[in-house]
């Protein structure tokens, strides 16, 4: 059955324009790239960049969650390079603070900051 993710492909676009905000936005660590795919490593899950023609980004869309120590701190990084946000930092219910951007493509982003106790309160109720 199954172990656990092993990748999580998104449609891009334009390669090297994806790959330049994977890695010099995002900062993420490029693995390989061949001409029709580029791999980034996320913690051990492989975030892959596949050029095609992305679908319209719609209500209810996939979304890739990054965990992050800060939000506000990598929400305001990422706006100064001009990084498009759907939603800026908020709290959750379940102890998480949450900010949503779109890759180039509009592939959603979910930059994630987790208060453990909360969230493990909120899961035990």
């Amino acid at each position: 059955m199954i172990l656990r993710v092993w990748d999580v492909t998104l449609t891009v676009s334009d390669l090297e324009r994806a790959v330049d905000f994977y890695e010099r936005v995002l900062g993420l660590s490029k693995k390989y790239q061949f001409s029709d795919y580029a791999g980034f490593d996320c913690g051990g899950v492989e975030i892959g960049l596949q050029p095609g023609t992305p679908p319209e980004t719609q209500e209810g869309a996939p979304c890739l969650d990054l965990l992050v120590r800060d939000v506000d701190e990598v929400y305001r990084a990422l706006s100064e390079q001009g990084v498009r946000f759907l939603k800026e930092p908020h709290d959750t219910p379940w102890g998480g603070r949450i900010a949503l951007l779109t890759d180039p493509d509009g592939n959603r982003l979910q930059l994630v900051q987790i208060d453990w106790r909360k969230y493990f309160t909120a899961c035990a109720s």
